[in-house]
Protein backbone atom coordinates (compact mmCIF):
# COMPACT_ATOMS: atom_id res chain seq x y z
CA UNK A 1 0.00 0.00 0.00
CA UNK A 2 1.42 3.34 -1.09
CA UNK A 3 1.68 5.71 1.34
CA UNK A 4 0.31 8.84 -0.36
CA UNK A 5 -1.70 11.15 1.83
CA UNK A 6 -5.50 11.39 -0.40
CA UNK A 7 -5.75 15.60 -0.24
CA UNK A 8 -8.77 16.73 -2.04
CA UNK A 9 -11.63 19.95 -0.99
CA UNK A 10 -13.68 22.08 -2.57
CA UNK A 11 -13.58 25.65 -3.03
CA UNK A 12 -15.78 28.22 -3.72
CA UNK A 13 -14.54 30.71 -6.21
CA UNK A 14 -17.40 33.69 -7.37
CA UNK A 15 -20.35 31.53 -6.29
CA UNK A 16 -19.52 28.45 -7.79
CA UNK A 17 -17.93 24.70 -6.51
CA UNK A 18 -14.72 23.51 -7.47
CA UNK A 19 -13.26 20.52 -6.76
CA UNK A 20 -9.91 19.99 -6.03
CA UNK A 21 -7.38 16.60 -5.61
CA UNK A 22 -4.16 16.33 -5.05
CA UNK A 23 -2.64 14.24 -8.46
CA UNK A 24 0.92 13.91 -8.19
CA UNK A 25 3.08 14.86 -5.01
CA UNK A 26 6.82 16.64 -6.50
CA UNK A 27 9.18 13.86 -7.92
CA UNK A 28 12.45 13.54 -9.43
CA UNK A 29 12.46 12.76 -13.12
CA UNK A 30 15.33 11.36 -14.93
CA UNK A 31 15.52 13.75 -17.67
CA UNK A 32 14.02 16.95 -16.29
CA UNK A 33 15.11 16.65 -12.74
CA UNK A 34 12.76 17.87 -9.88
CA UNK A 35 8.89 18.08 -11.10
CA UNK A 36 6.40 19.86 -8.54
CA UNK A 37 3.05 18.73 -7.57
CA UNK A 38 -0.35 18.90 -9.81
CA UNK A 39 -3.35 19.77 -9.00
CA UNK A 40 -6.65 18.47 -10.63
CA UNK A 41 -9.67 20.75 -10.65
CA UNK A 42 -13.11 20.28 -11.67
CA UNK A 43 -16.24 22.48 -11.28
CA UNK A 44 -19.33 20.34 -9.51
CA UNK A 45 -21.56 19.27 -12.86
CA UNK A 46 -18.99 20.27 -15.37
CA UNK A 47 -16.69 17.86 -17.18
CA UNK A 48 -13.20 19.69 -18.68
CA UNK A 49 -10.51 19.08 -16.02
CA UNK A 50 -8.14 22.16 -15.07
CA UNK A 51 -4.29 20.96 -13.91
CA UNK A 52 -2.19 23.24 -11.98
CA UNK A 53 1.48 22.32 -12.55
CA UNK A 54 3.15 24.24 -9.15
CA UNK A 55 6.63 24.62 -8.99
CA UNK A 56 9.20 21.95 -6.98
CA UNK A 57 9.54 23.06 -3.63
CA UNK A 58 12.58 24.85 -2.97
CA UNK A 59 14.19 22.74 0.08
CA UNK A 60 14.13 19.67 -2.76
CA UNK A 61 16.05 22.01 -4.98
CA UNK A 62 18.64 22.43 -2.46
CA UNK A 63 18.92 18.46 -1.69
CA UNK A 64 17.18 18.33 1.81
CA UNK A 65 14.43 16.16 2.99
CA UNK A 66 10.57 16.18 1.76
CA UNK A 67 8.64 18.12 3.83
CA UNK A 68 4.89 17.76 4.19
CA UNK A 69 2.73 18.59 1.95
CA UNK A 70 0.61 21.60 2.70
CA UNK A 71 -2.47 22.44 0.04
CA UNK A 72 -4.45 25.65 1.37
CA UNK A 73 -7.89 26.54 0.49
CA UNK A 74 -6.84 30.05 -0.51
CA UNK A 75 -3.82 28.60 -2.97
CA UNK A 76 -6.29 26.70 -5.16
CA UNK A 77 -8.82 29.16 -5.03
CA UNK A 78 -5.67 31.42 -6.67
CA UNK A 79 -5.13 28.62 -9.12
CA UNK A 80 -9.06 28.39 -10.13
CA UNK A 81 -8.84 31.98 -10.44
CA UNK A 82 -5.84 32.32 -12.65
CA UNK A 83 -6.98 29.09 -14.51
CA UNK A 84 -10.37 30.54 -15.38
CA UNK A 85 -8.36 33.78 -16.42
CA UNK A 86 -5.80 31.52 -19.09
CA UNK A 87 -9.13 30.52 -20.91
CA UNK A 88 -10.74 27.23 -19.02
CA UNK A 89 -13.74 26.94 -19.47
CA UNK A 90 -15.13 24.11 -17.32
CA UNK A 91 -18.63 23.56 -18.92
CA UNK A 92 -16.54 22.92 -22.54
CA UNK A 93 -15.96 19.37 -23.36
CA UNK A 94 -12.29 18.22 -23.86
CA UNK A 95 -9.06 17.30 -22.46
CA UNK A 96 -8.16 18.44 -19.57
CA UNK A 97 -6.24 21.89 -19.80
CA UNK A 98 -2.73 22.52 -18.04
CA UNK A 99 -1.68 25.85 -16.23
CA UNK A 100 1.82 26.27 -14.57
CA UNK A 101 1.48 28.66 -11.55
CA UNK A 102 3.53 29.56 -9.09
CA UNK A 103 3.86 28.45 -5.47
CA UNK A 104 1.12 30.62 -4.23
CA UNK A 105 -1.49 29.41 -7.03
CA UNK A 106 -0.97 32.57 -9.15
Amino acid sequence: MSNIHKLAGTVEVDGQHYDWELRSEPQWAESEGWKGMTVALVLKQAQREALLEFPPPKRLLKGLQRGRLQISNATVARGVRAALLAGWEPASRGKPMVFMVDADGN
